[in-house]
Protein backbone atom coordinates (compact mmCIF):
# COMPACT_ATOMS: atom_id res chain seq x y z
CA UNK A 1 0.00 0.00 0.00
CA UNK A 2 1.29 3.47 -0.82
CA UNK A 3 2.12 5.96 1.90
CA UNK A 4 -0.80 8.11 0.76
CA UNK A 5 -3.27 5.24 1.05
CA UNK A 6 -1.79 4.29 4.41
CA UNK A 7 -2.56 7.83 5.58
CA UNK A 8 -6.10 7.53 4.28
CA UNK A 9 -6.56 4.34 6.29
CA UNK A 10 -5.35 6.09 9.45
CA UNK A 11 -7.75 8.91 8.71
CA UNK A 12 -10.61 6.43 8.37
CA UNK A 13 -9.85 5.01 11.80
CA UNK A 14 -10.21 8.53 13.23
CA UNK A 15 -13.36 9.57 11.37
CA UNK A 16 -15.34 6.32 11.32
CA UNK A 17 -15.83 5.01 14.88
CA UNK A 18 -15.99 1.25 15.38
CA UNK A 19 -19.52 -0.07 15.10
CA UNK A 20 -20.88 2.87 13.09
CA UNK A 21 -21.83 2.66 9.43
CA UNK A 22 -21.57 4.99 6.44
CA UNK A 23 -22.60 4.88 2.80
CA UNK A 24 -20.74 5.28 -0.48
CA UNK A 25 -21.58 8.99 -0.60
CA UNK A 26 -19.87 9.60 2.74
CA UNK A 27 -16.82 7.66 1.57
CA UNK A 28 -16.62 9.67 -1.64
CA UNK A 29 -16.91 12.99 0.22
CA UNK A 30 -14.03 11.94 2.45
CA UNK A 31 -11.81 11.04 -0.47
CA UNK A 32 -12.24 7.26 -0.69
CA UNK A 33 -12.69 6.26 -4.32
CA UNK A 34 -14.54 3.15 -5.48
CA UNK A 35 -11.28 1.35 -6.15
CA UNK A 36 -9.83 2.29 -2.76
CA UNK A 37 -12.98 1.11 -0.99
CA UNK A 38 -12.80 -2.19 -2.88
CA UNK A 39 -9.18 -2.56 -1.80
CA UNK A 40 -10.09 -1.94 1.84
CA UNK A 41 -12.93 -4.48 1.69
CA UNK A 42 -10.69 -7.09 0.02
CA UNK A 43 -8.03 -6.54 2.68
CA UNK A 44 -10.55 -6.83 5.52
CA UNK A 45 -10.16 -3.24 6.73
CA UNK A 46 -13.79 -2.56 5.86
CA UNK A 47 -16.89 -4.76 5.70
CA UNK A 48 -20.15 -4.17 3.84
CA UNK A 49 -23.24 -5.02 5.93
CA UNK A 50 -25.39 -4.17 2.88
CA UNK A 51 -24.55 -3.10 -0.63
CA UNK A 52 -23.33 0.50 -0.68
CA UNK A 53 -22.58 0.60 3.05
CA UNK A 54 -19.31 0.33 4.94
CA UNK A 55 -18.11 -0.15 8.49
CA UNK A 56 -14.91 -1.16 10.21
CA UNK A 57 -14.84 -4.89 11.02
CA UNK A 58 -14.80 -4.48 14.80
CA UNK A 59 -17.88 -3.49 16.75
CA UNK A 60 -21.26 -5.18 16.52
CA UNK A 61 -23.78 -3.54 14.24
CA UNK A 62 -26.90 -2.69 16.26
CA UNK A 63 -29.98 -0.69 15.34
CA UNK A 64 -28.94 2.01 17.84
CA UNK A 65 -25.55 2.41 16.16
CA UNK A 66 -27.23 2.58 12.76
CA UNK A 67 -29.44 5.45 13.95
CA UNK A 68 -26.47 7.23 15.53
CA UNK A 69 -24.64 6.85 12.21
CA UNK A 70 -27.55 8.39 10.31
CA UNK A 71 -27.82 11.28 12.78
CA UNK A 72 -24.16 12.06 13.43
CA UNK A 73 -22.29 11.00 10.29
CA UNK A 74 -24.80 11.05 7.45
CA UNK A 75 -26.68 14.26 8.24
CA UNK A 76 -30.14 12.71 8.55
CA UNK A 77 -32.85 14.45 10.57
CA UNK A 78 -34.39 11.10 11.54
CA UNK A 79 -35.20 10.66 15.23
CA UNK A 80 -36.50 7.71 17.20
CA UNK A 81 -40.10 8.37 18.20
CA UNK A 82 -43.50 6.97 19.14
CA UNK A 83 -43.62 3.63 20.91
CA UNK A 84 -39.85 3.10 20.54
CA UNK A 85 -39.00 6.41 22.23
CA UNK A 86 -41.38 5.62 25.08
CA UNK A 87 -39.73 2.23 25.54
CA UNK A 88 -36.26 3.79 25.63
CA UNK A 89 -37.43 6.27 28.29
CA UNK A 90 -38.65 3.59 30.67
CA UNK A 91 -42.22 2.86 29.65
CA UNK A 92 -41.67 -0.58 28.14
CA UNK A 93 -43.94 -2.18 30.75
CA UNK A 94 -46.85 -0.18 29.34
CA UNK A 95 -46.37 -0.87 25.64
CA UNK A 96 -46.69 -3.90 23.41
CA UNK A 97 -44.91 -7.10 24.35
CA UNK A 98 -43.26 -7.03 20.94
CA UNK A 99 -40.82 -4.54 22.48
CA UNK A 100 -38.20 -3.12 20.17
CA UNK A 101 -38.74 -5.46 17.24
CA UNK A 102 -40.02 -2.49 15.22
CA UNK A 103 -38.17 0.81 15.42
CA UNK A 104 -40.31 3.89 14.75
CA UNK A 105 -38.44 6.69 12.99
CA UNK A 106 -39.68 10.23 12.36
CA UNK A 107 -38.20 12.76 9.97
CA UNK A 108 -38.81 15.01 7.00
CA UNK A 109 -37.04 12.70 4.53
CA UNK A 110 -37.30 8.93 4.18
CA UNK A 111 -34.31 6.88 5.33
CA UNK A 112 -31.94 5.42 2.72
CA UNK A 113 -33.11 2.23 1.03
CA UNK A 114 -30.19 0.24 2.44
CA UNK A 115 -31.59 0.61 5.95
CA UNK A 116 -34.11 -2.18 5.28
CA UNK A 117 -31.37 -4.45 3.91
CA UNK A 118 -29.10 -4.46 6.96
CA UNK A 119 -28.65 -7.79 8.80
CA UNK A 120 -30.62 -6.75 11.89
CA UNK A 121 -33.43 -8.55 13.70
CA UNK A 122 -35.27 -5.26 14.10
CA UNK A 123 -37.26 -3.60 11.32
CA UNK A 124 -37.83 0.11 10.80
CA UNK A 125 -41.05 2.02 10.23
CA UNK A 126 -40.77 5.55 8.87
CA UNK A 127 -43.23 8.37 9.63
CA UNK A 128 -43.11 11.82 8.05
CA UNK A 129 -42.97 14.29 10.94
CA UNK A 130 -44.60 17.06 8.93
CA UNK A 131 -47.80 15.02 8.62
CA UNK A 132 -48.39 15.27 12.38
CA UNK A 133 -46.57 18.47 13.33
CA UNK A 134 -46.24 21.85 11.62
CA UNK A 135 -42.64 22.44 12.68
CA UNK A 136 -41.68 18.73 12.46
CA UNK A 137 -38.47 19.12 14.47
CA UNK A 138 -39.47 20.28 17.98
CA UNK A 139 -39.28 18.57 21.38
CA UNK A 140 -36.31 16.28 20.88
CA UNK A 141 -33.87 15.02 23.50
CA UNK A 142 -30.68 13.01 23.45
CA UNK A 143 -30.29 9.66 25.17
CA UNK A 144 -27.10 7.67 25.68
CA UNK A 145 -26.83 5.19 22.83
CA UNK A 146 -25.03 1.88 22.64
CA UNK A 147 -21.93 3.71 21.47
CA UNK A 148 -20.08 6.79 22.66
CA UNK A 149 -22.56 8.95 20.74
CA UNK A 150 -25.95 10.06 22.11
CA UNK A 151 -29.07 9.25 20.10
CA UNK A 152 -31.81 11.78 19.32
CA UNK A 153 -35.30 10.70 20.35
CA UNK A 154 -38.70 12.31 20.85
CA UNK A 155 -39.39 13.60 24.34
CA UNK A 156 -41.98 11.63 26.28
CA UNK A 157 -44.60 14.29 25.49
CA UNK A 158 -43.97 14.21 21.75
CA UNK A 159 -43.71 10.40 21.70
CA UNK A 160 -47.14 10.20 23.35
CA UNK A 161 -48.75 12.24 20.56
CA UNK A 162 -46.93 10.13 17.98
CA UNK A 163 -48.29 6.99 19.66
CA UNK A 164 -51.83 8.38 19.72
CA UNK A 165 -51.56 8.95 15.98
CA UNK A 166 -51.23 5.17 15.58
CA UNK A 167 -54.69 4.57 17.08
CA UNK A 168 -56.81 2.69 16.27
CA UNK A 169 -55.27 0.67 13.42
CA UNK A 170 -51.72 0.01 14.66
CA UNK A 171 -51.97 0.45 18.42
CA UNK A 172 -54.31 -0.81 21.11
CA UNK A 173 -56.61 1.49 23.08
CA UNK A 174 -56.02 -0.61 26.17
CA UNK A 175 -52.23 -0.46 25.97
CA UNK A 176 -52.31 3.30 25.41
CA UNK A 177 -54.72 3.60 28.34
CA UNK A 178 -52.26 1.83 30.64
CA UNK A 179 -49.42 3.98 29.38
CA UNK A 180 -51.21 7.30 29.91
CA UNK A 181 -52.11 6.19 33.44
CA UNK A 182 -48.38 6.10 34.25
CA UNK A 183 -47.49 9.47 32.70
CA UNK A 184 -47.71 11.56 35.86
CA UNK A 185 -44.73 13.87 35.37
CA UNK A 186 -45.18 15.32 31.89
CA UNK A 187 -44.29 18.94 31.18
CA UNK A 188 -47.44 21.09 30.68
CA UNK A 189 -45.41 23.76 28.90
CA UNK A 190 -43.99 21.24 26.43
CA UNK A 191 -47.41 19.67 25.92
CA UNK A 192 -49.00 23.05 25.25
CA UNK A 193 -46.42 23.81 22.58
CA UNK A 194 -46.74 20.39 20.97
CA UNK A 195 -50.53 20.45 20.94
CA UNK A 196 -50.50 23.89 19.31
CA UNK A 197 -48.09 22.53 16.71
CA UNK A 198 -50.09 19.32 16.14
CA UNK A 199 -52.12 19.11 12.90
CA UNK A 200 -54.25 16.12 13.89
CA UNK A 201 -57.68 16.78 15.43
CA UNK A 202 -57.91 13.07 16.22
CA UNK A 203 -54.66 13.08 18.20
CA UNK A 204 -55.60 16.19 20.19
CA UNK A 205 -59.03 14.85 21.11
CA UNK A 206 -57.57 11.50 22.12
CA UNK A 207 -54.94 13.25 24.22
CA UNK A 208 -57.55 15.13 26.25
CA UNK A 209 -59.81 12.10 26.53
CA UNK A 210 -57.07 9.88 27.98
CA UNK A 211 -55.67 12.67 30.20
CA UNK A 212 -59.09 13.44 31.68
CA UNK A 213 -59.79 9.75 32.16
CA UNK A 214 -56.73 9.48 34.42
CA UNK A 215 -57.19 12.91 36.03
CA UNK A 216 -53.56 13.98 35.69
CA UNK A 217 -52.55 17.13 37.59
CA UNK A 218 -50.58 18.56 34.66
CA UNK A 219 -53.76 18.71 32.59
CA UNK A 220 -54.97 21.67 34.69
CA UNK A 221 -52.06 23.75 33.38
CA UNK A 222 -52.92 23.29 29.69
CA UNK A 223 -55.00 25.97 27.97
CA UNK A 224 -57.25 23.88 25.76
CA UNK A 225 -59.26 26.95 24.76
CA UNK A 226 -56.35 28.11 22.61
CA UNK A 227 -56.25 24.80 20.72
CA UNK A 228 -58.19 23.85 17.60
CA UNK A 229 -60.05 20.62 18.30
CA UNK A 230 -62.06 20.79 15.09
CA UNK A 231 -65.76 20.12 14.64
CA UNK A 232 -67.88 17.07 13.93
CA UNK A 233 -67.60 13.45 14.98
CA UNK A 234 -64.61 11.18 14.47
CA UNK A 235 -65.38 7.48 14.18
CA UNK A 236 -62.27 5.73 15.42
CA UNK A 237 -63.76 2.38 16.43
CA UNK A 238 -66.42 0.66 14.35
CA UNK A 239 -69.30 -0.19 16.63
CA UNK A 240 -67.74 1.77 19.50
CA UNK A 241 -69.45 4.23 21.82
CA UNK A 242 -69.43 7.97 21.18
CA UNK A 243 -67.83 10.19 23.79
CA UNK A 244 -70.21 13.18 23.98
CA UNK A 245 -67.52 15.72 24.93
CA UNK A 246 -64.82 14.97 22.37
CA UNK A 247 -67.07 13.34 19.75
CA UNK A 248 -64.82 10.34 19.20
CA UNK A 249 -65.86 6.70 19.23
CA UNK A 250 -64.02 4.51 21.70
CA UNK A 251 -64.19 0.78 22.47
CA UNK A 252 -67.28 -0.35 24.36
CA UNK A 253 -65.22 -2.18 26.95
CA UNK A 254 -63.09 0.80 28.03
CA UNK A 255 -64.41 2.95 30.86
CA UNK A 256 -65.57 6.52 30.51
CA UNK A 257 -63.29 9.37 31.64
CA UNK A 258 -63.54 10.10 35.36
Amino acid sequence: MTKQNDGKLNQLERTLPEGLIVDAGWMERHGYSTSLRSQYVSSGWLVQPARGTYKRPLGELTWEKVIVSLQKLLGSDLIVGGRTALDLQGFSHYVSASGLSKIHLYGTKAPPSWLAKLPLKETFRFHRSQVLFKSATGSIRELPGSSDWPMKVSTTERALLELLDELPNRESFHQVDMLVDGLRTLSPKRLQSLLADCKSVKVKRLFFWFAERHNHVWLNQIDRGSLDLGTGKRMLVKGGKLDPKYLITIPEDIGAPV
